[in-house]
């Protein structure tokens, strides 16, 4: 039996141990290296909190706003600092002025935003669901739409008088157009492939409306909602400053004739924080109905 050598220098070759009966015994495997799981860049986050942040820009905006008013760049007469601010709100709070001005400018948009959705979206219906619907509807509400509502107010002093009527036509009108045209756009976005898949199924033109149209619609009409929300607050400001005597707008005009600067931030951030809870609601709702919808949420 010829034996081979190795060259000089080559690492010896593995031979396999014997036990003393002559029978070969196999090698050991050699132990599997240590994986180490592989995190994409787009799941990984900073250890820093979220919450903290989204809270660190008005943070410092409001130190420098401080900042600017103790150093005397911004006097009282042209804004007050922070800490004023916050005392007049307090004060506001204590004597109860301002905690009824928001009840009663919610319900004033509470009542315009609920008769806005029902005609917006029920134009949006009769426009989005039929052709004939379409010719007869869509062109009056377009161009309507191009007309300012606030160029209306005096119309609507002159036909529903004083009172609370020509506000809430105000919020109305205001949230009617946002909510029609996004309705409408969700309505006609449908895939048609999803259609012809529901009439193979057999489902009647109410199921169609019912089980494909509607759903597909929903993110536009919550997207709609959403606009509809903010516009409604800024027509409140417009609403409550005609011939108002109630209201976070009747407090702006009564600081504006007084030149109380720190009264109207306080409305002004009253307004904000209402229309940002309003918001909120919306995404809560878009989060609640709209899961079966994967969406890209930023990396």
């Amino acid at each position: 039996m010829s034996i081979s050598h190795a060259p000089p220098g080559s690492p010896a070759p593995d031979i396999p141990e014997t036990s003393p009966q002559g029978a070969v015994e196999p090698t050991a495997p050699a132990p599997a290296p240590d994986l180490e799981p592989i995190v994409p860049t787009s799941s990984r986050r900073t250890r820093v909190p979220r919450w903290l942040r989204r809270t660190t820009g008005p943070v410092l905006l409001l130190a420098l706003w401080q900042l600017l008013s103790s150093t005397g760049v911004l006097t009282a007469d042209v804004l007050a600092s922070p800490g004023r601010i916050a005392q007049v709100a307090g004060d506001l709070v204590a004597d109860g002025s301002l905690t009824s001005a928001m009840t009663t400018s919610l319900q004033r948009v509470t009542g315009g935003l609920l008769l806005g959705t029902l005609i917006g979206t029920g134009l949006a219906l009769v426009s989005g669901l039929f052709r004939v619907g379409e010719d007869v509807v869509d062109a009056p509400v377009q161009m309507l739409r191009t007309v300012p509502f606030v160029g209306l107010i005096p119309l609507f002093i002159i036909w529903f008088g004083i009172g609370e009527a020509p506000k809430i036509a105000i919020i109305t009108l205001g949230v009617t157009f946002p909510l029609y045209l996004n309705v409408y756009a969700g309505i006609r976005g449908v895939d048609a492939q999803l259609i012809e898949a529901g009439e193979s199924l057999g489902l009647s033109r109410w199921g169609l409306v019912r089980h494909v149209i509607l759903p597909g619609a929903l993110p536009g009409a919550l997207t709609g909602l959403r606009y509809s929300l903010g516009i409604a607050w800024l027509a409140l400001v417009f609403a409550e400053q005609v011939n108002a005597d109630s209201g976070i707008g009747f407090l702006m005009v009564q600081a504006r004739d007084f030149l109380r600067t720190d009264v109207i931030v306080v409305c002004l951030i009253v307004y904000a924080f209402l229309g940002l809870l309003a918001d909120f609601v919306v995404r809560s709702l878009e989060r609640l109905l709209l899961q079966w919808r994967p969406t890209f949420t930023g990396r």
